[in-house]
C-alpha cells in the first residue's frame, strides 16, 4: 500500500491574499445586484465553486477564478500578473553581470 506524505500547508500571506481575493470577487458581484446562481450562470460555473471563490479556497482552480472574473468583466486587469515587465527582481538579476559568461579577447598573432 502506497504511502502518503503529508499535505504541506499554504503560507499564511497566500491563504490571506487568496481570502481578499474571494472578499474583492464577493463584493464586485454583490454590487452588481448578482445572486450567486446569477454569477454562476454567467461564468458556467456551479454555484458550488462560486462559493468556494469567494471563499478564497486554494484548491479552487484558477480557470475557475478566471472565469468568474470574465463574466464580471474584471479580466483585464489580469494582464498585469507576474509581468516581465513589472518583475523588478528579475529584471535587476538580468541586467546584473552575475552569472554572465565573459570572454577573454587573445591577442591577434600575426607571426607565420
Amino acid at each position: 500500500m502506497p504511502v502518503r506524505t503529508a499535505v504541506k500547508p499554504y503560507p499564511d500571506q497566500l491563504i490571506a491574499q487568496s481570502a481578499a481575493l474571494g472578499a474583492r470577487v464577493r463584493a464586485a458581484r454583490t454590487r452588481r445586484n448578482w445572486r450567486l446562481e446569477d454569477l454562476a450562470a454567467r461564468a458556467d460555473l456551479s454555484v458550488k465553486t462560486i462559493m468556494a471563490i469567494e471563499r478564497g479556497d486554494l484548491g479552487t482552480s484558477l480557470g475557475a477564478y478566471l472565469r468568474a472574473l470574465w463574466a464580471m468583466g474584471l479580466n483585464q486587469e489580469m494582464d498585469v500578473v507576474a509581468d516581465a515587465g513589472l518583475d523588478q527582481t528579475g529584471l535587476t538579476l538580468e541586467l546584473g553581470a552575475h552569472g554572465r559568461r565573459v570572454r577573454v579577447r587573445k591577442a591577434v598573432d600575426n607571426d607565420f
